[in-house]
């Protein structure tokens, strides 16, 4: 019977056949529950409903199938427990109910069942304890599949009596404490799975693990292990994958590895590794898969992974790795993936990297590279990403960069790239990312970019283009903020910030603002280097970057105990930008107010500086004001103002010593989850003395959002910012109404 295009409920008619052995249903759209007419078919041997969209719980009844040797649901929406009948099916081999919706604990009699071979209980909500005694049955197991559950208590030693046992995989769980030494007693083990746990011991289960001479998958990752790679690694001769990614591993990647003769993935990122990349690697010739990166590894790039004939995936980002790339890297024909970013590398991008025909992805970000990119880059006609963003590149963009039809990421911001824009990139029919921010660009932007249906993220601010922006194709969706800072740009000013009207409407009524501090008392400041930075915003990724500016830019990022902030990187190679970095501490940590933006420390060295923020997960007034996605009503924007208003306030009469913003507009206004307004930016604020009612500056504000007769001066009082606020507020408040 063909059941490959069944739908509905389960057929009644098969209650019917009284004497059969075999049912199989897979893969076909059942609906409804399980019928209990099939679980009264004592005659049944294999019941197979898998791959389906039956709902409900699995019913007791099912332990009636008395002869039943396989038992498969997974894959459906099952709900409730597992029943203990189940645990009456002594002649079952193969339990799967993998992938439904099943909590509770697994029936503790299932464990008894001494014909089982293959206990799937993986993607489901079971929880509690793996029972102590987990060991002493099930003499005949070779699979124990509980991946993806919420298993929690630690791991019983007991589990190495299954002498039969090949896959033990328990990824995703709760499991803690340590991992027991007597697993090395599983002779027979091929798979060892136990990434994201909470397991935190020592890895001198590894030793032991020598006498599983069919061990092919050792996987740890995410687990806080803490602890050194010992050198018994090298022992696990039938090794072909390990993961250890995410573990807390320290100290030096040991140099046994190369004696891993059969490993084809090797995946040890995001630990705290140092030292060098061992020579010795260069003996693991099946080698496919290599991830170091987000560690401290140093020296110069390892030549040894030049003889990786067979090497597909190279992540060596952000470590501490220096010197120049060797040209014999383009004779590793295998690559796919290159991620050599933040690192310290320096000098020209070797000429055979771009001989890479079959390279997917390389990313060389923030280094110090030098140079100009040759033609020969168009060779690259596979690719779908290139980021060689944050170096020190030269010249102009060879026009065969247009003929990447694959490309889909393209990013070279932050770097000294000169000439116009290619036309010829309006070939690049994939591409949905193009980031040139911050270099020497001129000319005009080509109208052959219209044709770019894909593209949704574009970026040339910062740059000396002139012209009209294209206004076709992506270019009708594109915001503002892609464009800023070339002088000769066709591009609207957006109008006014939103604050002070209210503000001095309840002045006049005789009614104030509340500008008490409802901050938490002050802590000492959170220490963050500039690696942890890069962590948390994976290099400075264009794809976390929040917004640019004439200081630099403001990334979102993810420190490494969750906390989301904004990071806000300057540029060191403006002139100007010390004494902007300083003068943005010095006000902001003294200020307490709940509308200004919290900062919550700074990483500071000779070639790098940022403030670290509050993030703000609403964005910029600015944004909201001009989104076609959202639209900010009447009473929000009241509220804005009051909050900006309330701010303002605080700033000129709230703190010992006025301080004079100098720069009101919506991208300085960003808003939290609850649309509360926060003033930032202070890069440019004055300091008003007890003796001053106005200060100097000769750098004012943003073009636009003040009128010429009140700044051509270059004076700033508290006077005038009100002025600037109420006249803004007017043109807001008229907008909406």
């Amino acid at each position: 019977m063909d059941y490959n295009k069944l739908t509905g409920s389960v057929p009644n008619m098969i209650s019917r056949l009284h004497k059969l052995e075999y049912l199989s249903m897979e893969r076909n759209k059942l609906t409804g529950s399980i019928p209990l007419s099939i679980l009264n078919i004592s005659s049944l041997q294999y019941l197979s409903i898998g791959e389906n969209k039956l709902e409900g719980p699995l019913p007791r009844e099912v332990g009636n199938l008395s002869m039943l040797q396989v038992l498969d649901f997974s894959m459906n929406n099952l709900t409730g427990v597992i029943p203990d009948g189940i645990s009456n099916l002594q002649e079952l081999e193969d339990l799967s109910l993998s992938y439904n919706n099943f909590k509770g604990s697994i029936p503790i009699g299932i464990f008894n069942i001494s014909f089982l071979i293959y206990l799937q209980l993986a993607g489901n909500h079971i929880s509690a304890n793996l029972p102590s005694t987990i060991g002493h049955g099930l003499p005949n197991v070779e699979g124990i599949h509980l991946s993806g559950n919420n298993i929690n208590g630690v791991l019983p030693s007991s589990i190495s009596n299954m002498s039969k046992l090949m896959y033990l995989e328990l990824y995703r769980n709760e499991l803690t404490g340590s991992i027991p030494e007597s697993l090395g007693n599983l002779r027979l083990l091929e798979v060892l799975g136990l990434s994201s746990n909470s397991f935190n011991s020592e890895l001198s289960f590894i030793t032991p693990l020598a006498n599983c001479k069919y061990l092919r998958k050792l996987i740890l990752s995410s687990n806080p292990l803490n602890a050194m790679l010992p050198k018994s690694i090298g022992n696990l001769s039938s090794l072909e994958m390990f993961l250890a990614t995410g573990c807390n591993l320290k100290g030096y990647i040991p140099n046994e590895v190369g004696n891993l003769r059969n490993l084809s993935s090797l995946e040890l990122e995001d630990n705290d590794f140092n030292g060098i990349v061992p020579m010795t690697i260069s003996s693991l010739k099946n080698l496919q898969r290599l991830s170091l990166g987000a560690n401290r590894i140093s020296g110069p790039f390892p030549i040894a992974l030049c003889e990786l004939s067979n090497l597909a995936l190279l992540n060596l980002s952000q470590n501490q790795m220096w010197g120049s790339l060797p040209s014999c890297l383009g004779d590793v024909t295998s690559l796919r993936e290159v991620s050599l970013d933040s690192n310290n590398f320096i000098a020209i991008i070797p000429s055979s990297l771009w001989t890479l025909k079959d390279i997917l992805k390389l990313n060389l970000s923030s280094n110090f590279f030098n140079g100009s990119l040759p033609l020969e880059v168009g060779n690259l006609k596979a690719a779908i990403l290139l980021d060689l963003s944050w170096n020190q590149i030269l010249g102009n963009i060879p026009s065969t960069l247009g003929s990447l039809q694959k490309l889909t990421h393209l990013f070279l911001a932050h770097n000294r790239i000169e000439g116009s824009i290619p036309e010829a990139f309006g070939g690049l029919k994939s591409l949905e990312v193009l980031d040139l921010l911050y270099n020497n660009l001129s000319g005009v932007i080509p109208k052959s970019l219209e044709a770019l249906k894909y593209l949704h993220s574009f970026n040339v601010s910062f740059n000396r283009l002139h012209g009209e922006i294209p206004n076709e194709g992506p270019f009708v969706h594109l915001p503002y903020q892609s464009f800023m800072s070339n002088e000769g740009l066709c591009v609207f000013s957006v109008i006014g910030l939103a604050s002070a009207i209210v503000f001095l409407m309840m002045r006049r009524r005789g009614k104030t603002t509340n500008i008490e501090d409802d901050w938490l008392p002050e802590v000492a400041p959170q220490r963050i280097s500039y690696y942890e930075l890069q962590r948390a915003t994976q290099g400075f990724d264009g794809n976390n970057l929040l917004g640019s500016g004439s200081f630099g830019s403001v990334y979102k990022g993810t420190l490494a105990d969750g906390m989301i902030v904004a990071v806000k990187v300057f540029n060191v190679q403006m002139e100007g930008t010390f004494q902007t970095f300083d003068r943005e501490c010095d006000i902001l940590r003294n200020l307490r107010h709940k509308n200004l933006t919290k900062i919550i420390t700074s990483c500071c060295n000779l070639d790098f500086k940022a403030l670290i923020l509050e993030y703000m997960p609403n964005e910029s007034l600015d944004k909201l004001l001009y989104s076609r996605d959202y639209c900010l009503n009447i009473m929000q924007r009241l509220n804005i103002m009051v909050d900006v208003a309330s701010a303002l306030e605080y700033l000129h009469h709230g703190y010992s010593v006025p301080v004079i913003h100098c720069d009101l507009k919506p991208s300085n206004v960003l808003l939290d989850n609850d649309m509360v307004g926060h003033l930032t930016d202070f890069g440019i604020a004055k300091l008003l003395t007890k003796e001053e009612s106005i200060a100097h500056t000769t750098t004012f504000a943003t073009i636009g959002y003040i009128a010429p007769e009140y700044g051509m001066e270059g004076l700033v009082s508290k006077r005038l910012m009100f002025i600037v606020m109420a006249s803004c507020c007017w043109k807001l408040y008229k907008e909406e109404t």
